[in-house]
């Protein structure tokens, strides 16, 4: 026994902190048109090499390049534009409202809008998504009323989910956006259930379940993975890997030897790994993931590469964990800045008409925010009371508990 040296354990490190510049070389990227697209019918095992490599449409110069640089409509595109530039700017807004005491926290989407909106756009109406407290995006590219998602922050009189729900955690089922849960991870299982439901009833809908790279090791990402599979649900597995689940590194979650896309080779299920700054990217893979799914063909994983670009919450200081300057050197760049670039290229937007927007879509925000306040705010305390928070429920409440509520005094 003595010819071996003492057990150690590996305990992966982020390789940047604090005052030391990020290298970003572990995210093993491929050049803008190089990754192959493969056919709709693929087998999951044959997927492989795309679990490891990086889908990615355009290039630094912002043109659309190689076989996933498929013909988007240019009004498709403004449409995406528009919709990130919103996300932007209401979380820009609403993280002022939540240091006004306006409503008790907030989470924003800063440097991943990309994802959210042109996998909107590339779904159907019906299909119903089960997402997580940073895919606001997947509701401005829906145009959801913003009043009404306002309300349910400020949790006031016409909150439509009556205070139920804590700030950012959306139900918008009008909208195909499944109630947000702050339990981690539930909504993956969730997701391949809804999805094995409308293949049951003989349905054409199909679901997209979303998660980030932290909560990949809970267990409920490992159950939806294999039911999925088993069943061939007709479903998106999407992974988002912004690299920080609040201060813990994506390394711990598993990502630093291998990638989150490769867990779903491993379960049997055709997985991509994707630029997710890349909205022209994010559009064909979703398509692509989409039309599997539609055509009985089975799940699809996909794992969009993106940066939390601001903190994990308003509760939060990422300065104590990362580089101050960490997004400013992330290589995939802003994907808002990217899409820009690329319309400008094509003749489809401008600058002049880049500043026109942000006036317009701000003054929009202001607006509503203005709207919503009529009806109360965190700070106001007019919020819903127990008995309106619950009046819908208590109206159908059996005879018997309408006893013991009365008992009780309630």
């Amino acid at each position: 026994m003595g010819q071996y040296k003492p057990l150690t354990l590996h305990v992966p490190e982020p390789s940047g902190r604090p005052g030391h510049e990020t290298d970003f070389s572990y995210l093993h990227l491929a050049a803008a048109g190089a990754v192959r697209r493969p056919p709709l019918e693929v087998l999951p095992s044959d997927t492989s090499d795309l679990a490891y490599t990086l889908v990615r449409v355009l290039d630094d110069d912002g043109s659309a390049v190689g076989p996933w640089a498929a013909e988007i409509d240019r009004e498709l595109l403004r449409r995406g534009m528009r919709a990130m530039m919103k996300t932007r700017i209401f979380d820009a807004r609403m993280v002022i409202a939540q240091r006004q005491k306006k409503m008790s926290f907030y989470m924003q989407s800063l440097g991943e809008e990309a994802i959210g909106t042109a996998h909107a756009l590339a779904l159907q109406e019906g299909d119903m998504c089960f997402p997580t407290y940073r895919q606001q995006s997947l509701l401005m590219a829906r145009d959801v009323p913003l009043v009404d998602l306002i309300c349910q922050l400020l949790s006031n009189q016409r909150d439509p989910l009556k205070g139920r729900q804590l700030p950012v955690l959306y139900s918008v089922r009008a909208a195909g956006f499944f109630s947000v849960s702050g339990n981690l991870a539930t909504q993956f299982i969730q997701a391949v259930g809804w999805g094995m439901a409308s293949a049951i009833k003989g349905d054409t809908k199909i679901a997209s379940a979303w998660i980030g790279d932290g909560s990949t090791a809970e267990s409920d990402f490992h159950t939806a993975l294999t039911f999925a599979h088993v069943y061939q649900a007709p479903v998106i597995l999407n992974v988002v890997n912004n690299q920080w689940a609040i201060s813990t590194f994506q390394t711990l979650a598993g990502g630093e030897s291998t990638t989150f896309a490769a867990r779903g080779i491993g379960c049997g299920i055709a997985s991509l790994r994707v630029d997710g700054n890349d909205f022209l990217a994010v559009y064909a893979a979703s398509r692509w993931a989409a039309e599997r799914a539609r055509s009985n063909l089975g799940p699809t994983l996909i794992e969009w590469i993106t940066y939390r670009a601001g903190p994990h919450s308003t509760s939060d200081d990422p300065s104590k964990y990362r580089p101050v300057d960490d997004w400013s050197h992330f290589p995939l760049g802003d994907p808002i800045a990217r899409l820009k670039q690329h319309l400008i290229r094509i003749g489809a937007w401008s600058e002049q008409e880049h500043q026109d927007t942000e006036q317009e879509l701000e003054a929009q925000v202001i607006a509503a925010q203005k709207e919503a306040e009529r009806y109360g705010t965190l700070a106001s305390g007019q919020i819903p009371s127990p008995a309106t928070m619950f009046e819908d429920v208590y109206k159908d409440m059996p005879e018997h508990l309408r006893q013991q509520r009365r008992q009780l005094g309630v």
